[in-house]
């Protein structure tokens, strides 16, 4: 098993909270609130589920199979965290596509098969979101840069842009107007390289699941979860960097990197610490997450408050 820093849980609280923000800010403000993170069931704080009884590197255990697919942020099925594993039961994960392409000498489009091929491995990792919950979670999948070179970037590509799938039919939150659909997401391209970085195909050991992204997702794992877009079909290598829904819809409080950083607060909230589904009592956030020994390098000599 590929031992790396861990993923997290969802906090009631901080849902409870969020609803009675929703409640007093207006439209924009909380739409920005709540960026696509994904996560997990929260039980009551004080009696959490079982796992599997495996931890991260960092002793904390996984987040149960229940509680990662039944608190979901996924705003194109619906704003209700409890919501989105009902309305997405019936959502067709088969037959799927990523087409890949842009600045690249080989554009390619991979259907599922094909991408599984490009081999499958367990990464448990950390999920924080930028509402200040985490989880922990045993992702399969593989890295992104197995994909990236199969298609032979060039040498003007320096960002990855990602694109959703949009089907309103399915997807019933792609009918509110407040978001500018398909959501978008973007990385460096040497970001997108880093071996961290994960197209995640399962969880637990089983397929991905709609309500959590399936059938393939983005897992980035030193950054704020709605950067980790889900329901990808759409890869393009580009020159310029990407504008993302968060940034278009919410300039000011969403910037292109969103690093998981404890010292820079949300413009409505501390990030210093959150809560773990599961658990009663906050925990420090770490610096990137808990990941900075291997992706501080990548923002070397970046002033990481403008760049946030």
């Amino acid at each position: 098993m590929h031992k790396i820093p861990a993923s997290e849980i969802t906090p009631e609280q901080l849902y409870l909270s969020r609803r009675a923000f929703l409640g007093a800010a207006g439209a924009l403000s909380a739409a920005a609130l709540l960026a696509a993170c994904g996560g997990g069931t929260a039980a009551p704080a004080a009696t959490p589920l079982p796992t599997d009884g495996r931890t991260d590197e960092l002793g904390a255990p996984l987040s149960s199979f229940e509680q990662i697919t039944t608190y979901n942020n996924y705003y194109e099925f619906t704003t209700d965290k409890a919501g989105v594993a009902r309305l997405a039961q019936q959502f067709q994960t088969s037959p799927w596509a990523v087409q890949v392409g842009g600045l690249v000498g080989k554009p390619r489009t991979f259907s599922l098969e094909e991408l599984l091929a490009l081999g499958q491995e367990e990464r448990i990792y950390r999920l924080r979101c930028v509402e200040g919950w985490s989880m922990v979670i045993p992702w399969r999948g593989f890295p992104l840069h197995k994909l990236l070179a199969a298609v032979e970037p060039q040498a003007g590509a320096k960002y990855v842009r990602f694109e959703t799938l949009f089907r309103p039919e399915a997807m019933p939150g792609q009918h509110d107007q407040l978001y500018p659909w398909p959501y978008v997401e973007g990385l460096r391209l040497d970001e997108a390289m880093h071996d961290l970085t994960l197209l995640a195909t399962g969880l637990y050991g089983r397929d991905l699941t709609p309500q959590n992204g399936g059938p393939v997702r983005l897992v980035v794992p030193w950054k704020y979860g709605f950067k980790s877009i889900k329901a990808v079909v759409k890869i393009d290598l580009v020159a310029e960097a990407p504008t993302s829904l968060w940034m278009a819809l919410a300039p000011g409080e969403y910037g292109f990197y969103a690093n998981v950083n404890p010292e820079v607060a949300h413009p409505r909230w501390s990030q210093a610490s959150e809560r773990r589904i599961g658990e009663l009592p906050r925990r420090p956030t770490l610096r990137f997450n808990g990941y900075a020994d291997q992706v501080a390098a990548l923002y070397a000599g970046m002033d990481l408050r403008a760049n946030y």
